[in-house]
């Protein structure tokens, strides 16, 4: 009896330790969400950087007013540094007119919510005046053929499925047609594309968002819209009623030679591990339709949150935490390939990086590009996530600006929100303010926080 007795208290004062740290980092986890519903900065911060500056396009005025702000903002927390780093950007320009409208005959016409796509080039001064092919995806148009398709505008009509829960799944099923559509109906002799906005609802607000002409020829690019998902609606039951109507479409964006900005860059320099560096961040640009609100002022203000709890909190960490203000994801990458390359010059190692920007709904886990044991790891400190229902961690993806830190050793990882919602803003004029619930911000925030702060206690 008395062996099984200090049996019992010898299991005891070996796991005591771990039991107290288990109690501790719970504690600490608590501190953070309290703090980050109570005395967080993040709301206020999106506040400022969507009402006071707004839409974030790279190469324009106000993506070097919000580099300004986030500079200002980060040296206001009293970080051990603060700098800027040169990243050369992409100036596309939407201009100042955008016009379509779907003729079915002298004097008869309906007008139709569109907008530019980033990159495309503008329509003559007149506009563009033609016929319409609709199709759904690349193998039909190559099965029309030039003979089909030359002269006349192509509509891409493919809708994201609507049975995919995760709405990023399908964005992805439909995205394709956006980004390379221009360039594959330019050679067979179309002479515009018009593209289905990515967006699940049926609303008047058309969606843009980047596109690419590859190395086709100058003389050969074409115009490129995007169309509300109302609109696309409309003109293909139009189409079916007469497949001899025409489409007009008017806009003068254009393309400028690339000019230099910053990503803005700020760290707490660790005790321990010192070169062992944590990123934290998400992309300062947006679109220019909206004010950028949830993509990805969301992600900047909840990256800046991290660094302001811990120090709120005295928390001095283990490792060396870095919140990283990307310039220019939307259309180019430029600040996440230029940091990477820029890391790996410097011989910087890099133990983790987190990124928000899937915009700033509630928070339901991460997803994770890790080995097993990396991973096995991290799927025990589920627990600690549970009481917040923050607990959905999964195996693969991450995201844009962290991808060219990817080295297999390096852990990347992106915050899940729910998804439901975020396509009925992404790229759009409605991305804005009002579209974000402060609650759900701040407990993204909070969760970001403490997978930050379990990656500093207990490493990879």
């Amino acid at each position: 009896m008395t062996k099984h007795i200090y049996k019992i208290l010898f299991f005891l004062f070996l796991f005591q330790p771990l039991l107290a740290q288990k109690k501790n980092h719970e504690q600490q986890i608590n501190e953070i969400f309290n703090l980050a519903l109570t005395q967080g900065q993040s709301y206020d911060w999106l506040d400022y950087l969507t009402n006071q500056i707004g839409g974030r396009l790279s190469g324009s005025l106000n993506a070097e007013r919000a580099v300004k702000w986030g500079e200002e903002a980060l040296q206001g927390l009293d970080l051990d540094r603060v700098y800027l780093e040169d990243v050369m950007v992409p100036k596309w320009v939407r201009g100042n007119f955008e016009y379509a409208s779907i003729i079915t005959g002298p004097g008869m016409s309906m007008n139709v919510p569109v907008c530019s796509l980033g990159g495309s080039i503008a329509t003559p001064a007149a506009g563009l005046r033609a016929q319409v092919v609709e199709v759904k995806d690349f193998e039909e148009l190559e099965a029309l053929g030039e003979e089909n398709i030359k002269g006349k505008f192509v509509f891409y009509n493919r809708a994201m499925p609507a049975d995919l829960i995760n709405t990023f799944d399908a964005y992805s099923k439909t995205v394709d047609q956006r980004s390379s559509g221009a360039a594959k109906a330019a050679r067979l002799g179309a002479v515009g594309v018009i593209v289905r906005s990515m967006n699940l609802r049926l609303d008047d607000f058309p969606h843009t968002g980047n596109m690419r002409y590859g190395d086709l020829p100058n003389k050969m690019r074409i115009p490129a819209a995007a169309i509300s998902t109302n609109g696309a609606q409309l003109l293909s039951s139009m189409l079916t009623l007469n497949k001899e109507l025409y489409f007009y479409l008017k806009q003068d964006c254009k393309n400028f030679p690339d000019v230099p900005s910053h990503n803005v860059i700020g760290e707490i320099r660790g005790s321990e591990f010192p070169d062992e560096i944590i990123v934290v961040g998400g992309h300062l640009d947006s679109w220019d339709l909206g004010d950028g609100a949830h993509d990805d002022g969301a992600g900047i203000v909840q990256s800046m949150e991290v660094l302001h709890l811990f120090k709120k909190m005295n928390y001095q960490p283990k490792r060396t935490i870095r919140v990283v203000l990307y310039m220019n994801e939307e259309n180019g990458l430029r600040g996440g390939t230029t940091y990477a390359k820029n890391a790996k010059q410097k011989g910087e190692n890099h133990h983790f990086a987190l990124e928000s920007d899937s915009g700033g709904f509630t928070p339901r886990g991460f997803s994770f590009e890790a080995n097993p044991e990396q991973f096995k790891k991290i799927e025990s400190w589920k627990p600690y996530f549970e009481p917040y229902l923050v607990d959905r961690f999964t195996l693969g993806g991450s995201s844009a600006d962290i991808g060219p830190l990817r080295n297999g050793s390096t852990v990347l990882s992106g915050l899940l929100p729910d998804s439901q919602r975020y396509f009925d803003f992404h790229h759009a004029a409605n991305d804005t303010f009002d579209a974000i619930n402060k609650r759900e911000l701040e407990l993204g925030a909070a969760a970001m926080t403490s997978l930050i702060y379990l990656v500093d206690q207990m490493g990879l």
